[in-house]
């Protein structure tokens, strides 16, 4: 018989320096992680560890498998930095209706996260949901990244549902949903064109560019807001990575200035 979680983790950031940590810059894959955990609440199969880089989410538990309901709440204080990785990929499995992962993060003034697991694999018969619901307030910084991959090797994936809002000073910055529920639909020229990997780096915040780009399976668009959102497309898991790096390093090219 098929098991079925319902689990509620959560972590509080405080400003304050992790054990040997330092300080990190505002966006970028390096060191971002310089806060005092005053809460680290883990439940079921999503296991919240510490270490002096980052914050890990460990699976305790296969999955998530279908019925699973999981849900993550971040909260960083004014003034605190939190990294958030995970110790492994997560594979979507298949089981007892729709499994879903929400994540709620709330971010201070002056504060700063850096929301970068490992990719979501959606193995064959799955039917997953991910949503993540992203709150800051004005000064606030963010670096959120997401990968899938379609399937385990050689099989066909399962159905996957992403959904991510993100507001700052009370203004959406962002409202971005990718359904890929029908091979049909989604592996046509207008969504995938056939692509196996499909992922996603939003940077919020000062400092970002205002050019638009695009390349092969690449596109770095500068949001309304003070945002800049990557996304791309790509064979396999470690092309994604590779074309992701190379839109982020695009979106942190400061704006260019002009003299009068």
């Amino acid at each position: 018989m098929t098991r079925a979680y319902t689990a509620r983790a959560a972590v509080t950031a405080e400003p304050g320096p992790a054990p040997g940590s330092g300080p990190g810059p505002a966006h970028g894959p390096g060191p971002a992680h310089r806060a005092r955990l005053t809460r680290l609440r883990s439940d079921g199969p999503l296991a919240l560890r510490e270490t002096a880089d980052a914050l890990y989410l460990v699976g305790a538990a296969a999955g998530p498998l279908g019925g699973d309901d999981l849900e993550l709440a971040v909260t960083v204080r004014p003034g605190a930095r939190l990294a958030v990785r995970s110790a492994a990929t997560s594979l979507a499995l298949p089981g007892r209706g729709e499994s879903r992962m929400t994540v709620r993060a709330e971010v201070g003034a002056g504060g700063h996260l850096d929301f970068a697991p490992e990719p979501t694999v959606a193995a064959a018969g799955c039917h997953h949901r991910a949503a993540a619901f992203v709150t800051l307030d004005e000064g606030a910084t963010l670096r959120w990244c997401e990968e899938l991959v379609l399937g385990r090797h050689g099989e066909r994936p399962g159905r996957h549902t992403s959904r991510f809002d993100v507001t700052i000073g009370g203004v959406p910055l962002l409202r971005h949903e990718l359904r890929l529920d029908d091979p049909a639909v989604h592996g046509g020229r207008a969504v995938l064109d056939g692509a196996r990997a499909v992922g996603s780096v939003l940077l919020a915040g000062p400092g970002l560019t205002r050019e638009p780009h695009t390349g092969e399976g690449l596109a770095v668009l500068p949001l309304a807001g003070p945002g800049v959102l990557v996304t791309a497309t790509a064979p396999d898991s470690a092309e994604l990575r590779r074309r992701l790096v190379a839109g982020e390093s695009l979106a942190l090219r400061a704006p260019a200035t002009t003299s009068g």
